[in-house]
């Protein structure tokens, strides 16, 4: 049976966890519970100085053992919480979970066929099922969906090394998306972040213009303001039901109240979103226009602000 996958991808804070949050109780979808940050130490290109290695689609060694490709696989969240619950952030989310268990299972899958970074890709999302022992199945499960932010940057690979893959990419306003990366921990320069906002939603646009077919973006602000249209649609797209997505974020299928911790946003409406974008200074929603001018119209967010 051929491996189907659904790839989101976001810039930061721009609605990628909360789109992949609404997609969780689709009952055709195998929807992974965190990022799924598949990147290696061993990208190595002329965009790793802008994004993290851990977001990007994964490279492996020539030499290397099936054992250690499962190794190389970053995916800090899920590990973390698999291995040390009691610092990771979903600490209070039950999940039961062994990495060990999905390291032994990916081995044998990759094993039984061939090494391939494709192979790797679909072993390590059905691997991470089988060991999954408290998942909410429907029995009717048939693609997987997985999250990387900013991963469409790699999308072209994505849709070579996998013939059933589509890449979805969602894209938020500049403005609250960086009023939203201001309240991390150590937040990015607002010349910074903006580079790579225009950079990321530029390959998304490039790769949707070559792959009509298989790279699709949505708007953020579509999704919150109805999810069943929105991401209806790009159901449709991919092969699956429509009609059975649900008008609310969950993890696990339980609802969730607000999407934070899985991302800086907590309420996914068009009020909090706004009022987001609200918290920046006279300055700053002046200097994100400037920076992002050539993008704001191809969004239709020449207005936002």
């Amino acid at each position: 049976m051929e491996f189907r996958l659904l790839m989101l991808s976001a810039m930061y804070e721009n609605g990628g966890n909360t789109t992949h949050r609404f997609l969780d109780g689709h009952p055709q979808m195998y929807v992974y519970p965190f990022e799924s940050q598949l990147g290696t130490m061993l990208v190595r290109d002329h965009l790793t100085s802008m994004f993290p290695v851990k977001y990007r689609w994964p490279e492996f060694g020539l030499d290397s053992t099936a054992h250690q490709d499962y190794k190389a696989i970053i995916d800090e969240e899920c590990k973390v919480r698999a291995r040390t619950p009691r610092v990771s952030k979903f600490r209070h989310m039950p999940f039961d979970f062994d990495d060990d268990e999905r390291c032994e299972i990916f081995v044998k899958k990759v094993e039984s066929r061939r090494r391939s970074r494709g192979n790797n890709v679909a072993a390590f999302f059905q691997a991470t099922f089988e060991a999954w022992k408290d998942y909410k199945r429907s029995g009717q499960e048939e693609i997987y969906v997985g999250y990387s932010p900013i991963v469409a940057v790699d999308a072209r690979k994505i849709i070579e090394d996998l013939p059933h893959a589509h890449v979805l990419h969602v894209v938020r306003n500049p403005w609250s998306a960086y009023a939203d990366t201001k309240k991390r921990p150590v937040p990015m320069s607002l010349e910074r972040y903006i580079t790579a906002w225009v950079t990321n939603q530029h390959h998304a646009l490039v790769f949707k213009k070559l792959s009509p077919q298989r790279v699709h973006i949505v708007r953020y602000e579509d999704v919150i303001s109805d999810p069943a249209r929105t991401l209806g649609a790009i159901c449709e797209k991919i092969g699956v039901r429509p009609g059975a997505l649900l008008e609310e974020p969950t993890w696990n299928g339980e609802p969730l109240e607000e999407v934070y911790p899985w991302g800086t946003i907590r309420k996914a409406t068009a009020e909090a979103n706004k009022a987001t974008a609200e918290e920046l200074s006279s300055e700053e929603i002046d200097l994100v226009r400037v920076w992002t001018e050539s993008r704001l119209d191809v969004f239709d967010y020449g207005s936002f602000m």
